[in-house]
């Protein structure tokens, strides 16, 4: 299966759901590898789900935790330590490419006639993820412009990589109406107020090429 090098140009719709995580959750569910144990300082974190229309690979789905900042010298940035894909394409290139620790799911969602969204993730046939969400109030624009060097840093092999990200789009702010996460496979942040939920329409963002930490 080949590699689609960077950079990645990609659009669709997602939510994001902003979290300031308690530091010891972060620490004993948040699925942390080694160098992130080491460098998490704390801050906002979030959890998203997203649906590409289009990518380096084409479409594909995806959730991810990302449990806050993380210190690395005198560089601040986000950092991921659980995510899952809908593709396989998505699933090596990724790892290849910036050093995300992508595992393959399966993901239904589903826009039900009260007007709420329900996302779910799967395993096989075990369930572990399920939230359902209902937009609300009117559209207002987003950009990472507002946040300078805005990024994610991972681990490929040894080496810390930098990826930049830059994405736009317009948002709605959204309210969660339940949820279900099997812990043994993503953290159970359910107990956990959110700052903020944002449901993004007709996004566009591009994964460059990785700088070297």
């Amino acid at each position: 299966m080949p590699i689609i090098p960077p950079p990645w140009s990609l659009t669709g719709n997602g939510l994001v759901l902003i979290y300031h995580f308690p530091e010891a959750f972060v620490r004993n569910h948040g699925f942390l590898a080694g160098y992130q144990r080491l460098t998490y300082k704390g801050w906002l974190g979030a959890v998203i789900l997203a649906d590409y229309d289009t990518s380096g690979v084409g479409p594909y789905r995806e959730l991810l935790f990302m449990p806050g900042l993380f210190g690395f010298g005198r560089r601040r940035s986000f950092s991921i330590s659980k995510i899952y894909v809908s593709t396989q394409d998505s699933v090596e290139s990724g790892i290849a490419n910036w050093g995300i620790p992508k595992e393959l799911a399966d993901f239904e969602i589903v826009h039900t006639p009260d007007g709420s969204t329900l996302y779910r993730v799967s395993r096989g046939r075990h369930l572990f993820f399920q939230l359902r969400v209902r937009s609300w109030g009117p559209e207002f624009p987003v950009t990472t412009k507002l946040i300078p060097r805005l990024g994610v840093i991972q681990q490929r092999d040894r080496d810390l990589l930098f990826t930049h990200l830059t994405a736009s789009g317009k948002a709605r702010l959204a309210s969660r109406k339940s949820m279900l996460i099997d812990p043994v496979y993503f953290p159970d942040f359910s107990q956990i107020r959110p700052l903020a939920i944002l449901s993004i329409q007709g996004f566009s963002m591009t994964f460059p090429v990785p700088e070297l930490v």
